[in-house]
Formats: C-alpha cells, sequence, structure tokens
C-alpha cells in the first residue's frame, strides 16, 4: 500500500474511534447501565472490516454486511439501542464505495443491493412509533446513498478515461494501417515490376523461369488487392488522407516542423544523423520519429509556456534508435498531470506497435522529455549515391 493509503486510513482510523466514542457516550446517558457496550463493539468490528478492506474489497464488505445484519436482529430481540449505529454507519459507507468503485458490475451492485437492505433493516430496531422516518432508518439510508454516489461517480469517470484511450489507440492503429498500407504497397509495387521485368528476359529460356515470375506476379497483384481491400475497410472515408511527412533530414520533414516552431519564440536544437544513414531507415521508422517530434513539440506548445528552448535529437547506436525531445520549462506544482494527456497515449501505442518502448516525464532540475527507442535492422542495401 503507497503511504498515502496508510495515511487515510490511520485518519479514517480516528474518525471511527471518534464516532464510537461519542455515541457510546450518547448511549450510556440516555439508557443508561453498558448497553453502549454491544453498539460500540459491533461498530469497532465492522470499522475495522473497513480498515482491511484494501486487502479484499469482496470479502470485506460481505463480513462487514454480516456483521451489520446480525446486529440488527440482536437488537432487535434483545431490546438493544438500534442498530446499525453511526461508527457502524459510516463503517458500511466506506465498505460500499469501496464495493462500489473497485469491485466487477455484479459484484458491486450486490454490495449496493446488501448495504440498502442493511439500512433499511433498522427500521426493525427503531424505537419510536412516530409517522416520521426514523432518524436511525434516515442517517443509514443517507450514509449508504452518499457511499454509491462517491463510489459511482469515479468510476464513471475512470470508464469515460478508458474510452477515450481506447479511442486514441484505435485512431492510432488506423494511422498505422493507412501506412503499413502505403510502405507495402510500395514494395509490392517494386515486386510486380521486377517480376514484369523478369519475365521479358526470361523469354530466352521460358522452361527455366516463365512459370515461376508469372506465380511472383500474380502473388504480388493479388497481395496489393488484398491489401487495399482490407485497409479500405478500416479508413473513415469522411476523413481526408494525411500527407505523408518527408524525409527527416528535408525541408518537408523535420525541418520545416521545426523552423514552425521556432516561429513561436522558442529556439530548437536538432540533432539528426546524415542523409545518407536516414535513408537506409525503413519508412514506418521514419515516420514514427516525425510523429514523436511533432507531438511533443505540441505538447510544449500547449503545456510549456515559459519553455525557452527545446532539444530534438535522434541517433542511432547500431540497431537501435533513439529520440528524445526535451524542454527546459521551470517545473510547476501541475506540470505532471497536464503533460499526461492523450498525445502520449497515441505516440506510445505507435513505438510499442514497432517494439520500441517509450518514457516520458520531468527531468531532474527542470523541463520535460520524451524518449523513445526503436530497434532498426542493419539495413542490407547502402542509398544509390552511397553506392556511387
Amino acid at each position: 500500500m503507497r503511504v498515502g493509503g496508510w495515511a487515510a486510513d490511520v485518519g479514517l482510523g480516528a474518525v471511527f474511534a471518534a464516532v464510537l466514542a461519542f455515541w457510546a457516550s450518547r448511549i450510556a446517558g440516555s439508557w443508561g447501565g453498558g448497553y453502549w457496550r454491544f453498539d460500540c463493539a459491533a461498530g469497532a468490528v465492522v470499522c475495522v472490516i473497513a480498515l482491511a478492506r484494501r486487502f479484499d474489497p469482496a470479502r470485506a464488505a460481505g463480513a462487514g454486511l454480516a456483521v451489520a445484519a446480525t446486529a440488527v436482529l440482536a437488537a432487535r430481540f434483545a431490546d438493544l439501542p438500534s442498530e446499525p449505529g453511526p461508527g457502524m454507519a459510516l463503517g458500511l459507507a466506506v465498505l460500499v464505495g469501496t464495493a462500489v468503485r473497485a469491485l466487477p458490475v455484479l459484484t458491486a451492485c450486490g454490495v449496493a443491493a446488501g448495504g440498502l437492505a442493511v439500512a433499511a433493516g433498522s427500521l426493525l430496531t427503531a424505537h419510536t412509533l412516530a409517522a416520521a422516518v426514523p432518524s436511525v432508518t434516515l442517517m443509514n439510508v443517507l450514509a449508504w446513498a452518499f457511499a454509491v454516489v462517491a463510489g459511482l461517480c469515479p468510476r464513471l469517470l475512470d470508464a469515460r478515461r478508458r474510452a477515450v484511450a481506447d479511442r486514441v489507440r484505435r485512431a492510432e492503429r488506423l494511422r498505422l494501417a493507412r501506412e503499413l498500407h502505403d510502405v507495402v504497397a510500395h514494395h509490392v509495387t517494386g515486386i510486380v515490376v521486377q517480376a514484369q521485368a523478369a519475365r521479358l528476359v526470361a523469354r530466352r529460356s521460358p522452361e527455366k523461369a516463365g512459370d515461376a515470375l508469372a506465380e511472383i506476379e500474380a502473388a504480388g497483384s493479388d497481395a496489393l488487392a488484398a491489401m487495399r481491400r482490407v485497409v479500405g475497410l478500416l479508413r473513415d472515408p469522411d476523413e481526408p488522407a494525411a500527407p505523408a511527412p518527408g524525409g527527416l533530414g528535408e525541408l518537408g520533414g523535420l525541418g520545416d516542423l521545426v523552423g514552425r516552431f521556432e516561429a513561436g519564440g522558442r529556439a530548437v536544437r536538432l540533432r539528426l544523423p546524415g542523409e545518407e544513414e536516414t535513408a537506409t531507415w525503413p519508412p514506418e521508422v521514419a515516420a514514427t520519429v516525425y510523429r514523436i517530434v511533432q507531438e511533443s513539440l505540441t505538447n510544449v506548445s500547449r503545456h510549456a509556456p515559459r519553455a525557452r528552448s527545446v532539444t530534438v535529437s535522434v541517433e542511432r547506436d547500431r540497431e537501435t534508435l533513439t529520440v528524445e525531445v526535451a524542454d527546459d520549462s521551470p517545473r510547476g506544482p501541475s506540470r505532471h498531470h497536464q503533460r499526461g494527456g492523450y498525445g502520449l497515449i497515441g505516440m506510445r501505442e505507435r513505438v510499442e506497435a514497432l517494439g520500441g518502448t517509450l518514457r516520458a516525464g520531468a527531468r531532474p532540475g527542470s523541463g520535460w522529455s520524451v524518449l523513445a527507442t526503436l530497434p532498426v535492422p542493419r539495413s542490407q542495401a547502402l542509398p544509390e549515391r552511397a553506392r556511387r
């Protein structure tokens, strides 16, 4: 359990003890004798169970409700003070709220229904014949309602966050699917062209290669058509096709992107490998590097208005490519919360799809950093200008 969780439980235990002591003094003053002992003991058991709820919320809720139901029956037949008392009601509220917040839907509904049954069961122990709802029942029903609302609100917020995150991941996967189509289409088209050319050459010896090359051509054409059909199903018909980013070292790529960012008044230091090096990278890796830098610079513009300079570094060490975007903005109290947006989800989805890792967080001292590592296989062929 985290330190904050322990501190919260210590505070909650102090509240439990204060409520139990207060109600015991009230019972002793109005009923006299030792009538307070039963309420205090039963309430203490439920409160202790509530403090141990983090270990197993479902069993804790079940045990707390069982103790409360037993206390209600005992108070009814032994002519004891009304149950559940304030201390027990508070413990039950903690158990019900935790269950509604964290347990599966059916289990949470069962715990909530059990809590309502115990609250309504307090009518059996009411010592008044007034037409109005007994105060003990009203107190328990209000505590139950507060617990349900307190547990349901964060549960719905978490569900909304997960839905938004899923939409971001789905959008990024569709973007990757479109890029995959473009990359594969390029290579498959090359295979088809080569196969067609090879057929012309093989006419001198058709018995050796003609049939095989015809099969290669047919397979390549079928694969390309199938890829277009599948990705066409994934593509949103209302979404315009996004232009592919240029090469990393060209003005239409990272250079142009950094130039637009610098127009906003921030200096950018850009470190890139040589053009001959980047030309050998797979297109999906180059596109991912572009997206990481684009999203990181966008986050700096939105969430770090006091940043004065940004460093964009792209380096390769053997078969690992490292991309880092770091700024020098002062650290603020809400910086971490602001920078944890859904853009990081999309970047992480893209990076992990390529077998890489992504880490984003505050830098030592000041500033924020986005660091991604991507695997880049060694190219089997040099670029054209290198061969020359």
